[in-house]
């Protein structure tokens, strides 16, 4: 950025030494301009790299501009090659872009939108792009987007310039018909025309290909982003605890991260199209309109149509945004309504067994009805809403294809301008029209996109919540020399802030197998989730032996979509035991029946029963062989002589690991060495008890 700066200062001199002297006749403004634009480059340098990416692009069409603008005055470039050379004014509509881009990185929506953006710009990732031509190339993540988005920036401005031409084109072929110059029409038919529409053609379809892979990258690296933010830490389970869940992660990884990247690129390069367009076609209508009268009188006002046509569109723009504000509410609140009723759906299917048993099919449909009634409720708001927006924007969108011809008519009639120039002059009005009215094209466009934004920055509001939950928490887990884990003055609370329990000296001792009992509410399995290093809320200290594992098995497993192999195997990787293990893992925990089914891919969570997934979990078990394993009711869904057996599966198949239950049965007993209960002090805490000493472990 301050090379490009010092480039630009250094041209704007030369040029203004040059235009002072005499050398090459320019207005005063088009050094200027230039220094100007340097200016804006140097004090640029620290706003988001999204936005200096525009920039940079910027002072590179500014340093275009000026070649040409020079050429043309210089007599280099002639003929019909001045029909690509811009006014000068158009040095000055670069400028005013660049100021406005410097402007809008201190609005906080547009920070906050280059935050998110710029966490892939910023990407130093090693990664591989295929280049035709030249092959494969590795760079930077980030490097591939910024050349990605710079190259996408600057085709759409070569499109904004061959519009240009065309515009010319048109003026011209029109004055040919009028002429009945059957030469001159042929020539810009096939001369002019033909070769534009062919590199037209030829960008469009560049466009295309680069704007799809650069939408895919830039979105792959974000959602790895999220994902990790989310998974990580536990900062996923941490959220539920809080609260402070942003309804639907789901949907704000997959469905708003997706519009996200789409509509930001759509915007951003569509308003910098729309900038360039409105700049390069008032130079035409100020040009053309320079000496019209105002209807009815003798006064000339410079560039007419130009403050007709961005009156017209300012008219427009204020009644759409008056019309169309509500639906950004509305819309945030369909993809809420909408995520709620897909989750309803796939709870549903997850529990389909337990719903059947219950007979609960009625108290499904009333809930499903409801859920879907207030999706309806808020769509037909939207479409109440739209209809408004829609009356208004069609009557507004007809009335564009004649005004031009009504304002030009009068002057084409009193021969003040040819056929051509009416043509050109309807163009230009419809292009500038359409800029300045780019806000009522995209108005639903962007109440859609701040729905998005919205549900972005609360998605990471609730990670950076539950992350510094995590952090701020005074529960540590500590490794430590010896082979005993031990509770140092723990203290446990709710995330409301009330105790729940204290411990103070407690010791796990290794090759025991201790089983806590309490009443539910005690905070058994609380007191195993702090343990794990999951539960943040409380102070205290937990050490756990250095270099040594631990499992904890919950009353309810997870299981993993996807094949048998994998679901025993989770959370580790299946290709690290062989079919022969995790087959006689199956066994030794009385699943022989599906021992054999290990590539089958299935919904394993729906087919098998609670009973047969706690016998899965401790197959999980058997394969990781931890040196201290935590079972939290985790054998509660078996008959008890299944329960004894798996037991005795534990203590056979790992004899050197130490287990610690949770359980309500009293033939656990039998199974364990030492029982500790939780029992409630005067205070109102739970606090173990060792049944062996019938004291407080203290």
């Amino acid at each position: 950025m301050i090379k490009a700066s010092l480039v630009l200062a250094l041209l704007g001199l030369v040029v203004l030494a040059a235009s002072v002297s005499g050398t090459v006749a320019v207005p005063f403004y088009l050094p200027l301009s230039t220094l100007a634009l340097a200016g804006v480059m140097y004090i640029g340098r620290t706003i988001p790299k999204f936005l200096r990416i525009f920039l940079v692009m910027l002072s590179a069409t500014h340093l275009v501009l000026l070649a040409l603008i020079l050429g043309a005055r210089a007599g280099i470039i002639t003929g019909d090659y001045t029909g690509y050379v811009p006014p000068p004014s158009a040095a000055l509509g670069a400028t005013a872009f660049g100021a406005l881009i410097f402007g809008l990185a201190y609005v906080p929506v547009v920070r906050t939108i280059c935050r998110i953006a710029d966490r892939y710009l910023e990407s130093q990732a090693d990664s591989i792009i295929r280049i035709p031509f030249i092959g494969l190339v590795r760079a930077r993540e980030g490097t591939i987007g910024t050349w990605m988005i710079g190259f996408l920036i600057a085709i759409n401005l070569a499109q904004v310039a061959l519009n240009v031409r065309l515009s010319f084109f048109s003026r011209d072929m029109f004055n040919a018909l009028e002429a009945k110059d059957a030469a001159a029409f042929w020539y810009q038919l096939f001369v002019i025309f033909t070769p534009l529409a062919a590199v037209f053609v030829a960008i469009a379809l560049t466009e295309v290909l680069l704007q799809n892979v650069l939408t895919i990258r830039w979105r792959a690296y974000l959602n790895t982003y999220y994902v990790g933010e989310w998974l990580g830490d536990g900062a996923h389970y941490r959220m539920q605890l809080i609260g402070r869940g942003a309804d639907n992660p789901d949907q704000r990884i997959s469905e708003d991260l997706r519009k996200f990247v789409e509509s930001t690129y759509s915007l951003s390069v569509g308003l910098m199209n729309q900038a360039a367009t409105l700049v390069s076609f008032v130079a035409i209508l100020w040009t053309i309109s320079a000496g019209f009268t105002f209807p009815g009188t003798s006064v000339e006002v410079p560039g007419l149509l130009v403050w007709v046509c961005a009156g017209y569109a300012i008219l427009g723009t204020w009644v759409t945004h008056l019309i169309g504000r509500p639906l950004i509410a509305l819309n945030f609140e369909q993809e809420r309504v909408e995520a709620n009723y897909r989750f309803s759906l796939a709870r549903l299917r997850e529990y389909t067994e337990q719903v059947a048993l219950l007979s609960g099919e009625p108290a499904e449909r009333e809930g499903i009805a409801r859920r879907f009634g207030q999706i309806v409720d808020n769509y037909m708001r939207i479409v109440v809403r739209l209809i408004k927006l829609n009356t208004f924007t069609s009557a507004y969108f007809q009335a564009n294809v004649v005004v031009p011809y009504i304002l030009t008519a009068p002057y084409y009639f009193i021969g003040k301008i040819s056929l051509g120039q009416m043509q050109q002059v309807v163009g230009a009005f419809s292009r500038v029209e359409s800029a300045l009215t780019y806000f009522i094209t995209i108005y639903t466009t962007l109440a859609d996109y701040k729905a998005v934004l919205d549900r972005l920055t609360t998605f990471e509001g609730a990670i950076a919540s539950a992350q510094r939950v995590g952090g701020e928490s005074k529960l540590a887990i500590s490794e430590v020399p010896g082979r005993e884990l031990r509770l140092q003055n723990l203290d446990v609370r709710l995330p409301d802030g009330s105790a729940l329990l204290h411990a103070q000296g407690l010791a796990f001792r290794p090759g025991e197998r201790t089983l806590m009992t309490g009443p539910s509410g005690s905070g058994k399995s609380t007191l195993f989730r702090a343990i794990a290093g999951i539960w943040p809320f409380g102070e205290g200290e937990v050490l756990v032996p250095e270099g040594q594992t631990m499992m904890l098995l919950p009353q309810r497993p997870y299981i993993p979509i996807g094949t048998l192999r994998d679901a025993v195997t989770y959370p580790g990787k299946a290709d690290t035991y062989t079919d022969a293990q995790i087959a006689e893992a199956l066994r030794s925990a009385k699943l022989p029946q599906i021992a054999e089914r290990l590539d089958e891919e299935r919904a394993w969570a729906q087919t098998l029963s609670l009973g047969e997934q706690q016998r899965l979990a401790v197959a999980r078990a058997l394969l990781a062989k931890p040196d201290w394993l935590f079972l939290d009711e985790a054998t509660a869904a078996l008959d008890e002589p299944t329960e004894a057996e798996v037991y005795k599966i534990i203590q056979e198949k790992l004899p050197q690991t130490t287990v610690v239950s949770i359980g309500h049965r009293s033939t656990l007993a039998a199974y364990h060495d030492r029982r500790i209960d939780m029992k409630k002090t005067e205070s109102g805490l739970s606090t173990p008890v060792d049944l062996r000493q019938a004291e407080p472990a203290e």
